[in-house]
């Protein structure tokens, strides 16, 4: 594991940016960008699209490390180029920005109120190809509906299981259980979900470490041990639906959390603006996120 890199996530300030929309939510977020499904006749024109979107991003002037710690990446991104390198090695070399995969396959069915991971039968080769492709860490995400103590625990346990395979591989986990922000009892889902990580977190090696990515609490400040744990490098939010302005001030009210915005950080950005309209905007809201993430 980079080191420097590490060092980055753990102490740096700034929040990290999450580029890694997949197979089924890359027409919603090229949609949201300007591009209809008509515009494209196939997957690889879609993916073509969306490369051209986060490279857009990616090397805006806007985007740099002075306010982002990291970005994370969708696997085909990873094996693209930006300017003949490689997306992670651009972001590193470039800008100074730590990349991270994400390495799900996406949600099964709705099972005791949560939907786990689908199985990941080629991770170990996944894992193998981000080591080569200088990746520094991963993300993983699951769902939960409602407050269910077993499928709760389910969730938890499929994390750190497939966490524990990232960290033997080298690489820094994410571990991702979001909670449903529209769910009618999202607090106790938060507190059962906190018991569980605890459990885990108790179960790593000395020397094994994990960040979390974990929905905005609706109780402020709710994840504070979660963040001062000696295995968890890093705890960063979700915005899960919010819009920009209320993730951030949800998100300000917390100490020591960090965004990491999806749509929340490319709201406003649409494939027919300027350049200079493009990255205004862009500007505007990295400010923001990054502001919110200060506190």
């Amino acid at each position: 594991m980079n080191s420097t890199q590490l060092d980055r996530i753990k102490n740096g300030s700034g929040f990290i940016a999450a580029l890694d929309q997949s197979g089924g939510s890359t027409p919603k977020a090229l949609a949201i960008y300007g591009i209809k499904e008509n515009e494209y006749k196939n997957d690889e024109e879609m993916f073509n699209l969306v490369h051209e979107m986060r490279t857009r991003i990616i090397k805006s002037p806007s985007f740099t490390s002075e306010h982002i710690l990291g970005a994370i990446l969708f696997e085909n991104t990873m094996e693209r180029t930006v300017d003949g390198e490689l997306t992670a090695d651009y972001l590193w070399n470039k800008k100074g920005i730590v990349p991270f995969l994400k390495v799900d396959k996406g949600l099964a069915n709705l099972t005791a109120g949560v939907q786990l991971m689908k199985p990941i039968p080629s991770l170990d080769d996944l894992l193998k190809r981000a080591v080569k492709r200088n990746i520094f860490g991963t993300k993983m995400r699951s769902v939960i509906k409602q407050a269910d103590p077993e499928g709760i625990k389910e969730i938890a346990a499929q994390q750190f299981e497939l966490g524990k395979q990232i960290i033997d591989a080298g690489l820094l986990p994410i571990i991702e259980p979001e909670v449903d922000i529209h769910s009618e009892d999202k607090a106790e889902s938060e507190k059962i979900l906190k018991d569980e990580i605890l459990k885990q977190l108790y179960k790593l090696g000395a020397d094994e470490k994990v960040m979390l990515k974990l929905s905005i609490p609706t109780v402020d400040n709710f994840y504070s041990d979660l963040i001062s744990d000696k295995h968890v490098v890093r705890v960063v939010a979700l915005s899960g639906g919010y819009t920009q302005s209320a993730a951030n001030e949800k998100l300000s009210r917390n100490h020591g959390l960090i965004a990491s915005f999806s749509r929340a950080l490319s709201q406003g950005l649409n494939v027919q603006q300027s350049d200079e309209e493009f990255n205004a905007i862009l500007l505007k809201s990295i400010n923001s996120i990054y502001e919110a993430s200060l506190t």
